[in-house]
Formats: C-alpha cells, sequence, structure tokens
C-alpha cells in the first residue's frame, strides 16, 4: 500500500475544481482496505470514498483520507429461467458495466446508460433515468466495515432504498455485522463497498413511456426496440441535453426532483399550469426541477465562474478554465441562490444531488 501525498484532485472530479487530497490511497481489492485499518497514522483517520468524481462538489482540500476506488472486474455469477445475476468492481465506470452487460447477453440496465460515476457510488446514490432505479436491479453488494474490518453483504431490502437515498448517505450507529437489520443503519464514513451484484430479469421487457423515449421510437418507427435500440436512444437522448464533462465541468444533474403531495401539485397547477410534473405509484407527484428553475429565469446565468447550463437548467457548469477554475465556493452560492429563488416563487425547496466536500 502507498499512500500519496498532497494530491491534485481537478482530474479527478467531474466539475473541474482544483483542490488537493492531503493523503491519498488507491484501492484495488478488499485486502487494500484492511491495510488502510492496520496503518497507524490511517486506522482511526476519518476517509471520503472517491470514485468517478460525477456527484461531488469540492470546497477546499480534502481533509479526510481519501480511498481511490479502483476495484475492477465483470463476471456472470449465475443464470436462472427468470434472472442473469452479474457482478461487477466498485472501480469500474456505471457505463461500462452497463456496455458490459448488453455485449454479453445480460440487458436490463440500458435505461441507466451513461449515467457517471462508478459501479460502487451506484447503490449510494440509487442511480436512476427513464423509469428505472438501481434498486429495480439490484441484486446485493459486498462491502468492508472499516471501524471492525469484517466484510458483509447486504440484500437489497437492508440497504433502504429510497430516491436517490441509501443507507450509505446516512450517520453511522451501531456495528455492521453479518447478519445484521441494518436497514435502520447509516453507514456513511463507516462501509466502503467493493462489489455489487444485479439481478436482471428474465425474459426481458423493455422500460419505455416516458416522452423523450416515445418521441425517439416513433420517429424510428420501431414497435418493440431491444435493449440496444434503447441503450443508443437513451445516449443520444443525455448527449443532446447534458454537456460532456471532458468538455465543460459539470456534476450532472445538481437538484433531486422534489415530490409534493397531489393537492400541492393542484396548487401549483392553478398558479402555473404548464408545470411538468410526474404521478408516483405512492401517490405523490414528481415536478421536474430543471423547469422549476429554468421557470425562475436562471437558464445560461453564471454566479463568477459557476453557470447554469444553456440546454438544461438542471445542470450547473464550469465556466472557468484549468488554470482558472471554478470554485466550490462559487458552485454552492450559485446553487443557494437557485434554491431561494425556488422556494419563494413556487415554496418548494430543491435539495442537492452532489456531495458536498
Amino acid at each position: 500500500m502507498v499512500v500519496e501525498k498532497n494530491v491534485p484532485l481537478q482530474p479527478w472530479n467531474t466539475f473541474g475544481i482544483a483542490a488537493r487530497a492531503l493523503s491519498l490511497v488507491r484501492i484495488q481489492s478488499a485486502a487494500d482496505l484492511l491495510q488502510v485499518r492496520a496503518a497507524p497514522e490511517l486506522c482511526d483517520a476519518p476517509f471520503f470514498v472517491l470514485g468517478g468524481g460525477s456527484n461531488i462538489v469540492l470546497t477546499g482540500d480534502v481533509k479526510p483520507v481519501v480511498l481511490k476506488m479502483e476495484i475492477k472486474g465483470f463476471r456472470l455469477v449465475q443464470e436462472t429461467p427468470k434472472a442473469w445475476i452479474v457482478e461487477a468492481g466498485a472501480g469500474e465506470l456505471w457505463h461500462d458495466c452497463v456496455a458490459w452487460t448488453l455485449r454479453n447477453g445480460y440487458p436490463g440496465l440500458e435505461n441507466m446508460a451513461l449515467i457517471p460515476g462508478t459501479v460502487g457510488a451506484a447503490p449510494v446514490q440509487n442511480i436512476g433515468a427513464y423509469g428505472v432505479e438501481l434498486q429495480d436491479r439490484f441484486e446485493s453488494l459486498d462491502a468492508v466495515d472499516m471501524r471492525t474490518g469484517q466484510s458483509f453483504t447486504l440484500m437489497a431490502e437492508q440497504c433502504a432504498f429510497g430516491y436517490r437515498d441509501s443507507v450509505f448517505k446516512h450517520g453511522a450507529s451501531t456495528p455492521a455485522v453479518q447478519g445484521a437489520d441494518l436497514r435502520n443503519m447509516g453507514l456513511a464514513g463507516r462501509a466502503v463497498i467493493t462489489h455489487v451484484r444485479f439481478r436482471l430479469p428474465r425474459p426481458w421487457q423493455p422500460v419505455l413511456g416516458y416522452l423523450d423515449l416515445e418521441r425517439r421510437r416513433e420517429q424510428a418507427g420501431v414497435d418493440s426496440p431491444d435493449a440496444w435500440q434503447i441503450f443508443e436512444w437513451i445516449c443520444e437522448i443525455r448527449r443532446a441535453k447534458l454537456p460532456d464533462p471532458a468538455v465543460v465541468g459539470n456534476a450532472g444533474s445538481f437538484f433531486k426532483n422534489p415530490t409534493v403531495t397531489p393537492e400541492q401539485c393542484t396548487d401549483i397547477i392553478a398558479r402555473e399550469p404548464k408545470i411538468v410534473h410526474y404521478p408516483m405509484p405512492d401517490g405523490s407527484v414528481k415536478l421536474a426541477a430543471g423547469w422549476l428553475i429554468d421557470a425562475c429565469g436562471w437558464r445560461g446565468k453564471s454566479i463568477g465562474k459557476a453557470g447554469v447550463y444553456e440546454k438544461q437548467a438542471l445542470v450547473l457548469v464550469n465556466r472557468g478554465t484549468e488554470q482558472d477554475s471554478v470554485t466550490g465556493g462559487e458552485v454552492m452560492t450559485l446553487a443557494k441562490a437557485i434554491q431561494t429563488s425556488v422556494y419563494e416563487r413556487f415554496g418548494i425547496r430543491l435539495e442537492p444531488e452532489p456531495v458536498v466536500v
């Protein structure tokens, strides 16, 4: 194990914010995590797991030990008449995982194509897009408790999945042990995910219904698209709407889509008939955060070197350069100004998606 000091993080966060890790360790296996625990200078230090850096805003140099997740590998774990169970290392890029499953004949993740980040971050955030969330395809995961050094496995019901939420986003409490009921336990700052397994249902059924997908299907004249076709449509749609982080620094969708009661939605529609909204299975109504931000006039606006993307108001971007990059402070100042505008007009509090470090 090599502990790197004073490591630049600008290449490793998609916003392109200039910051440094005071200490960084590359994690290529679960054994590396145990070495971190055994090192006297690291064992009691707080840590921060860095995957693809696509869902973080760095507001300064990172003082916790940065664990750079680099565990690789894909494999088919099991094939049954009802599902394919596939596994991926936490350090694999999520989009590479989606492409690998399709190339090998295991469809089911295609609606989540081109979501940035790594496999290990996917269950933390319960990522989702175009009608499919990770929890819909999740089987189990392996992780290491950094307090005890014990490896453990969590099934879906133990991950407490919610909208862009999971047990990994909440503070730790009682020890994480194999077989324990972890549904009410927070594992943030405690557990590190090493491998994730997915249950991909057989026979495969396409998930359509989103307006953008239906438009692509109609344009292509395809009544029954296969998984590859949906994958390609999703990639085209996302590339048209969202900036490439390699060209324009960003952290993807910056705010969660808020949910309201049907009564609240009716009240808002009475004032804003064009508001974009989606009824949810639990009876609540999801509102399009991007529409709310756009309605407040923020599209294309900037504060300092932090801006709102011209094509999608839900995305905040880096308008600086590599030498003179946006700061995390500028990003959060813009985010708070947007939150204030939306609350004052709609009475809705937007919640940021990225982790602020």
